[in-house]
């Protein structure tokens, strides 16, 4: 590597001669595995222009979900970064990595390891971190997630976010994240989209989110089904709704149970059977919600007034938070098929005495 010395401006990184992406992917035989829907990106344009949506990141620490062969990687480095931590899962993929560590002698820390379980309250140095109401941390996280692990992951950060713990002890630190097509405008759909969804609500009381850009499938190897969208994430200072991430979770996955039915329909599964509708009623007429509303029709506004009433009425039954719909479901289930199981030898018995 060298540092290229220009009179009266900082110096710029550069990497030195490198193997491309490609022949690095021939190099150490790699191969996108389909069952952990692994897609390389293989065009140095385009990992430049996903980096870019991260904003200024000369001398930022930064962390790389799932680099790969580390096409993101170079875009990274090449931003003039102070530090940069790559989670990789796959083994395989380490010895490239490491070969452009080595390219960059003090800027690279890898860890094989899983990104759902890793420590990211200890990912970057302490002196990084700022109070929650300063702008955002010198703090980055970047990734072309697998398909399969980004729903989960972004859910997990978003708590995250709520708790103000993980990687966003530090402050609000911002994320650029890549997404199949349909999940990105799940993520930023306004009410009254036929994409709004329990991601919508979740994401957007939490974050400013914004979907920067497609990137088509075929620009990926192996070429997946569905195109991609880079998503840019900045907590927000103050949340819409300002109620624990549980609660507020547990009434967005209620009323989209039933997505196509009226809201009602879903709310109504917050309840215990016994005294069901008149708690139903009770919460959407303090809340002021019409209930032959969608659920996708619903405002953020209509949400925090269902989970603010919901709270009071947790407050005062705190049974009522533990209730499980599903659960009461699967006991009823349980005691139909306990009684057809009872009921059969006496069948039996009179069929043998007749």
């Amino acid at each position: 590597f060298c540092l290229m010395a220009v009179p009266g401006k900082v110096a710029a990184f550069h990497l030195p001669p490198l193997p491309t992406v490609g022949e690095i992917i021939k190099l150490f035989r790699l191969k996108a595995q389909k069952q952990l829907s692994q897609n390389f990106l293989l065009d140095l344009r385009l990992t430049d222009k996903i980096v870019r949506q991260a904003g200024e990141l000369k001398n930022a620490h930064v962390c790389e979900v799932g680099p790969g062969p580390g096409g993101i990687t170079r875009s990274i480095l090449g931003a003039g970064v102070e530090q940069l931590l790559l989670i990789e899962k796959d083994a395989r993929f380490i010895p490239g990595l490491q070969m452009l560590s080595e390219a960059a002698p003090g800027k690279v820390r890898i860890v094989h390891g899983d990104i759902l379980t890793y420590k990211m309250d200890k990912a970057f140095p302490k002196h990084l971190k700022k109070n929650w109401e300063d702008e955002p941390p010198d703090i980055h996280i970047i990734g072309n997630l697998p398909f399969s692990v980004s729903t989960p992951l972004i859910i997990k950060w978003l708590e995250n976010v709520s708790k103000k713990d993980g990687p966003f002890i530090y402050g609000r630190t911002q994320m650029t994240l890549t997404f199949q097509k349909e999940v990105a405008e799940r993520l930023t759909a306004n009410p009254g989209g036929k994409q709004r969804s329990r991601l919508s609500i979740m994401s957007q009381h939490l974050c400013t989110v914004e979907n920067c850009f497609v990137i088509p499938g075929q620009a990926f190897v192996p070429k997946p089904e569905v195109d991609v969208a880079v998503v840019h994430f900045t907590p927000l200072v103050q949340p819409k709704i300002k109620q624990p991430f549980e609660l507020v979770e547990k009434v967005v996955q209620s009323v989209f149970q039933f997505r196509r039915k009226y809201c009602f329909r879903g709310i109504e599964t917050l309840f215990p059977e016994n005294g069901r509708l008149k708690r139903t009623e009770q919460l959407m007429m303090t809340a002021n919600v019409d209930p032959t509303l969608r659920p996708f029709q619903l405002s953020m506004s209509h949400f925090r007034n269902l989970c603010n009433t919901y709270r009071k009425m947790c407050d005062e039954d705190p049974s009522l938070f533990v209730y499980n719909y599903r659960e009461e479901l699967r006991h009823k289930k349980m005691m139909r098929n306990l009684l057809k199981s009872t009921s059969q030898p006496k069948q039996i018995e009179e069929e043998d005495h007749l």
